[in-house]
């Protein structure tokens, strides 16, 4: 979650005014937008599902404990950004804004496209260098408050948002496609860099709707329950029907099946269930990638 606020995303988005209004008000829409997909996504999902340890009650403290660190610096960086922006072009720097947005999106959607591309800071550094112009700096010491408000806010709604899926990490856990998940949501960041360049025909915002899509379509409740039971049944079948290669007959009045082989099923239904499970890796772990992918 501390990421963008390292590599350079989380400045790029406040120079660009992705939290902004025209008017330089809050975005509520570029708030939520910034906060679920830069500070949240399907990283954290994984993370929190798949590797966080401890109780619900000790992962959400470690959660909170990290948001009161991540907002301050988000905030800080929000009124430096402020002095940065006066020694750039902003028509070219909003550019590569919108490029990094869309390498991290193809980053997250496949780890084979994202080894061909270059990291997210390489990206806002050469946009650094291409939009350099030290004639129009100026050294703010008042920031605008609603800039800072907003890099808060969007902060404090990706805490909100990973706070959220450890207080229902029992629920989800299992229940939740993580690569599908994965994909809606680098589609969303995708929407997100078309709204930053500005080419988006709309001031709707997509991105949050294309995220909201994808977590209904990513949530199946009960699915592990349900193929284990279809995994049973037609394991039963397939033994309950004669080999054609076997060698003589089966005598009339034979031993009724064991128990035990049915038990013995079952966890073979299990152990192939695990195997099946919803992988929780990260894109190059081709092992947890759904085949569409």
């Amino acid at each position: 979650m501390g990421l963008p606020l390292i590599d350079g995303i989380f400045p790029a988005l406040i120079i660009a005014g992705a939290m902004t209004t025209a008017a330089g008000d809050p975005s509520i829409a570029g708030i939520l937008q910034t906060g679920l997909l830069i500070f949240g996504g399907s990283a954290t999902v994984a993370v929190i599902l798949a590797e966080m340890d401890g109780t619900r009650r000790e992962q959400i403290t470690s959660i909170l404990l990290l948001g009161v660190l991540l907002i301050p610096v988000a905030v800080a960086e929000a009124a430096v950004a402020e002095t940065i922006e006066t020694l750039l072009n902003f028509e070219v720097f909003h550019r590569f804004a919108g490029l990094v947005i869309l390498a991290v999106a193809a980053k997250t959607a496949s780890s084979k496209v994202g080894e061909y591309l270059p990291s997210p800071s390489i990206i806002i550094g050469l946009g650094l260098v291409a939009s350099f112009e030290p004639a129009g700096f100026e050294l703010i010491v008042t920031p605008d408050p609603m800039r800072l408000l907003s890099a808060g806010a969007a902060a404090g709604t990706g805490v909100g948002f990973a706070g959220a899926v450890a207080l229902f990490a029992p629920q989800l856990r299992g229940n939740v496609d993580i690569d599908l998940f994965r994909f809606g949501s680098s589609v969303a960041l995708g929407m997100l860099a078309l709204e930053v360049l500005g080419l988006m025909p709309t001031q709707a915002p997509v991105a949050l709707g294309v995220l909201a899509v994808t977590a209904l379509f990513a949530f199946d409740p009960g699915s592990d329950d349900a193929d284990l039971d279809e995994f049973v049944d037609d394991a039963s079948a397939e033994s309950a029907t004669p080999n054609a290669n076997a060698n003589g007959a089966v005598a009339d009045g034979g031993d009724d099946a064991d128990p035990a082989d049915y038990d013995a099923l079952v966890d073979d239904a299990n152990e192939t269930d695990d195997d099946s499970e919803p992988g929780y890796g990260y894109p190059g772990e081709e092992e947890s990638r759904a085949p569409w992918l």
